[in-house]
């Protein structure tokens, strides 16, 4: 079933990426803007996987110890292996949403003078093809490891490949655009009053080509890991349990199938209804194919009722991020309001707003947990998260489309198209903002199931029980919930110091008056090779001290206080990434609510939202979806290096 569904979907991604570039790119001013945008994103992405390589490589090198003297095979190699496919299909799939979408942008740009549906249509056909070809890549991945070893040893090796490409990928990448954007803004915008994506900012190519390597590339590094990691983390506790080993990867086959289904459906003259109604048919064929295929597995109902929790557990994450995000929703309203006040109101309420947005989430999780649990143990909360994260094909598309809609918009105001035409790409835009804080609710959701999986794997492996009386469980529970904290504040300040020289940069180039007057181009490529050096030294840092803790503590402290590590940073990260993303969303739709319904643009509150807008932005597509990765990437590197960390523990 496996290998004829890869095939199948493959070759629909092939026909829509055909049909993406039958569309047309518009005027020369149009395609000029996009070859700007797409080779600026070529540029980073190979500057990055250079670094990325050189990790790759001598992690690579270190799995060669792993190999167990009285064992036939190399075990060594094949972890090495391992861990090199799945840093290769992690970076693949990011290249492949980078360039699909780069070349979407224009094509999006002039379809949108047809009408708001034509845009969406192309945008979303672009993002269908990134979250296909994430599945497609991820199944495949774990098909090719697991059939040729037949071990769910060698999978943590292909997860730990995936997750430290999409470390490095999601925070080098945030870095980039976050930076960008802060400066392009604060010195465009706020100081001298032009408008979003005007041409005579030097930034604005580089604020373009950050949505492309961050919000696309980074993401589809990201996503493909929190969809590989949860099949694995499943296969490896139905080994402990001894349960169908193959369940999780077929219900992410039967989720493949449904995404494509729920995208054909997605039509209809408003986008949030097409959206919602492509949603809701990807999640139901989904259910419906599961029962069959669970009666046919293993005969335990009670997994099914996993299935569906973790479905609508998706679900209600989706819908409960859109309450507290969305341009419509009350909140974005009250931070508008509250930035009729000035700057200080606004930052109160969108950070009020990230926190609150917790509870409502975070209970939705923990029924989730519950229900699974009492339903099918360990493994069913397993399956739970395979479930919430099997249509990644449609729900990555939603979410991938929001950037190619941003880029739309650039390209429409740098070559002066109508304001009819910007309005649209700012209605698309405000909507992307949306599905993209759901997809990062997603990630983040899944990430607990999935997370709290592999520390049971962990658990079972070890014999370690994590008591809150053992005093060296309760060193590592109190230094991994002080972790994802330590890790935001070293991502945000590089966007901060990044965004520095940015300024610095912008500011100097206004002070050549022909450039705000338009009579002179300005140096774009400037910029973005600010941003390109500066993101690709500062991604470093955070990685190692994601890959150094958990062995650290240990080797100082024991197993024990490991647990206790994983424990911490999986509770603190998934309320701080919760929080993050939502008050970075929420204050980038209350900016566009003031612009587009109050026809706020250069005033008093539109300056304040501006202002909350460039402080979510690296709370939102840096910090906070960085923080599910770190989480998982500490597990995965506990469950691989297992073997060797128990003959270095000092204490």
């Amino acid at each position: 079933m496996l290998v004829p569904v890869i095939i199948i979907s493959s070759i629909f991604v092939i026909l829509l990426v055909l049909k993406i570039l039958s569309y047309e790119n518009g005027s020369e001013c149009m395609e000029r803007i996009s070859r700007y945008i797409r080779d600026g994103a070529r540029t980073f992405l190979k500057k990055e996987y250079k670094i990325i390589f050189i990790f790759v490589l001598i992690v690579s090198l270190l799995l060669l110890l792993l190999d167990k003297p009285d064992t036939a095979v190399n075990e060594g190699v094949i972890h090495s292996v391992s861990f090199l496919l799945g840093a290769i299909l992690s970076m693949s799939a990011g290249y492949i949403g980078m360039r699909i979408s780069t070349i979407s942008n224009v094509k999006t740009a002039q379809a949108v003078k047809k009408s708001l549906f034509e845009g969406f249509k192309v945008a979303f056909s672009s993002g269908l093809v990134m979250g296909l070809t994430t599945s497609i890549l991820g199944l495949f991945g774990i098909y090719i490891i697991y059939t040729v070893t037949n071990s769910i040893e060698f999978l943590f090796s292909l997860a730990l490949g995936a997750s430290s490409v999409a470390l490095f990928a999601r925070v080098g990448g945030g870095i980039f655009t976050k930076a960008a954007d802060l400066g392009a803004d604060l010195v465009g915008k706020v100081e001298q009053d032009i408008p979003e994506d005007d041409p005579r900012n030097p930034a604005v190519i580089a604020d373009n080509v950050g949505d492309n390597v961050g919000d696309v590339a980074g993401m589809g590094a990201d996503l493909f890991e929190s969809y590989i990691g949860s099949i694995i983390a499943a296969m490896s506790l139905a080994f402990v349990e001894s349960s169908n080993i193959m369940l999780p990867l077929y219900l992410a086959c039967v989720g493949l199938i449904s995404s494509i289904i729920g995208a054909i459906f997605t039509r209809g003259k408003k986008i949030d209804l097409a959206i919602l109604k492509g949603s809701l048919i990807s999640n139901l064929v989904f259910i419906l194919l599961s029962y069959f295929i669970v009666k046919h597995l293993t005969g335990n109902m009670k997994l099914f009722i996993s299935i569906i929790i973790g479905s609508l557990t998706g679900i209600g994450i989706g819908l409960l991020t859109h309450y507290y995000t969305s341009e419509k929703s009350k909140y974005a309203k009250k931070i508008a309001d509250s930035s009729l006040k000035g700057v200080a109101n606004n930052i109160l309420s969108g950070i009020s707003t990230g926190f609150r947005s917790t509870r409502s989430i975070m209970i939705l999780v923990a029924f989730s947990i519950i229900i699974s649990y009492y339903s099918a143990g360990l493994f069913g909360i397993a399956i739970a998260g395979v479930s919430m994260l099997a249509t990644l094909g449609f729900s990555l598309s939603i979410d991938a489309y929001g950037p190619v809609a941003d880029n739309a918009g650039g390209i429409v105001e740098m070559c002066k198209l109508s304001k009819e035409i910007r309005r649209r790409t700012d209605e698309l835009d405000a909507l992307g903002n949306t599905t993209a804080a759901i997809g990062k609710g997603f990630a983040i959701g899944s990430a607990a199931l999935t997370s709290l999986a592999l520390l049971s794997t962990y658990s079972s492996l070890t014999g370690v029980s994590i008591s809150l009386v053992e005093p060296k469980t309760l060193i590592g529970l109190f230094i991994g919930a002080m972790l994802p904290f330590y890790f935001s504040s070293i991502t945000i300040e590089s966007v901060n110091h990044t965004a520095h020289k940015m300024i610095d940069e912008i500011r100097r180039q206004f002070r050549d008056k022909k450039i705000l007057r338009g009579e002179k181009m300005p140096d774009y490529n400037k910029c973005i090779e600010i941003s390109t050096k500066e993101a690709i030294k500062e991604m470093i840092k955070p990685a190692i001290i994601a890959i150094i803790s958990p062995l650290l503590i240990a080797i100082l402290f024991g197993l024990n206080a490991l647990g206790g590590l994983l424990a911490g940073s999986l509770v603190s990260g998934i309320i701080l990434g919760i929080s993050l993303s939502n008050s970075g969303g929420v204050w980038d739709n209350a900016k566009k609510f003031i612009e587009r319904k109050l026809d706020g643009r250069n005033s008093i509150a539109h300056k304040a939202a501006v202002i909350g807008d460039t402080i979510g932005d690296p709370l939102k597509d840096t910090s906070g979806p960085s923080l599910n990765i770190l989480i998982k990437l500490m597990t995965t590197i506990s469950l691989v290096f297992l073997p060797l960390i128990s003959k270095l523990v000092l204490f």
